[in-house]
Formats: structure tokens, sequence, C-alpha cells
């Protein structure tokens, strides 16, 4: 067992066997009273952010959460199967846990994934990534880059938002967190 001591930014903690990340604390000495610590943490499967007090010197579960980059190979149904690089270990991971980052992965992409006692927790993707418009209605003569947007739908089958003057076969920079149109590949 830990204490309220060993609290750092990004250390994962079981609290009633949820696992929160730290994102931010700070160890508070009042004039009167004992010592605490504020912390701000987020919940490592659904994302929601709290704020928490503990007492200093108070007693904490941390736990060990191994990020590790993975090379994404194929979809297997109901899972999808990545491969460590460093020793070719392959592993499943279930679709839920992969969630909304499945509509921007590609065959051989770069992720990293977090594990905690070998089960995959989420999947980080890159900031943006590059893909391909496989179909979007024709614009019309005399559209501009500023006039409004079309439905377009990418290579992994996701449909996003770009603007009227691209055409299908254009490579577009898609934002992998909220899936908006980032620009054209240079």
């Amino acid at each position: 067992m830990a204490s309220t001591a060993d609290i750092k930014n990004g250390v994962v903690l079981n609290i009633d066997g949820q696992l929160w990340s730290i994102v931010e604390f700070q160890h508070v000495k009042p004039g009167k009273g004992g010592a605490f610590v504020r912390t701000k943490m987020k919940n490592v499967l659904s994302g929601k952010v709290v704020d928490k007090t503990f007492n200093a010197g108070a007693k904490i579960e941390i736990e060990n959460v191994d990020r590790r980059d993975y090379q994404y190979l194929y979809n297997d149904g109901d899972s999808f199967v990545f491969m460590d690089t460093s020793d070719y270990d392959q592993i499943n991971v279930p679709a839920a846990t992969v969630g909304d980052a499945s509509h921007f992965l590609l065959e051989n992409q770069m992720v990293t994934i977090a594990l905690n006692n070998g089960n995959a927790l989420y999947v980080d993707l890159p900031a943006s990534v590059v893909l391909e418009i496989t179909y979007t209605e024709p614009g019309l003569q005399g559209d501009r880059s500023s006039a409004g947007t079309k439905p377009a739908t990418l290579e992994t089958g996701y449909e996003i938002q770009v603007p009227l003057f691209l055409e299908t076969g254009t490579r577009v920079k898609v934002d992998t967190r909220t899936g908006d149109y980032l620009g054209r590949e240079k």
C-alpha cells in the first residue's frame, strides 16, 4: 500500500474497483488543521473527471498500467488484433475497448495500448491521421472552400464532413479525438 505522498501526475489509482488516473494534484497544508492532497482524477475507462481530496498520509492503492506501442493487424469480427513490434506477441482487444478509435484504424498503423494485469484498458491513437476519401458527391461549379460542407466516406468506412471542393480520392487529415476534417494532405 502506498500513501498520498506517492501521488504524481499520471499515476493510476484503484478506488472502489475502478481505475482513476491523476490529472492534477496539490499538497495543501492549511494554517490550522491537518494537511491534505487535492486531486483531479480521470476515470481510465469512461473518461469522467472528478475532484477528490485525500487526508495526508492516507493509504491508497496504486495500479501498474503499462503503455506500449502496438501495430494494428486486422479486425476479427468482435475484436481487434494488435501486434507488439518488439517481441511479435499478438493481443486481441474487444471492440468495446477500442471504441471510436476503430473509425480511424488502418492496417499496420501504430497505436499505444494501456494494459493492466494483461487486460487492455484503452487504445490511444495519434492526434490526427491521414485517410483517403473513398466516396463523396462531386462539387458544383462555383463552390468555395468556405461555402459549406458535404458528407464524405473515408477508407475506413467512417463518414465525416468536408469542404465542397474535395473530391473522391483526396487524402485528408482527420482529428482522431473529434472526427473533424483538418485539411488536405500536403
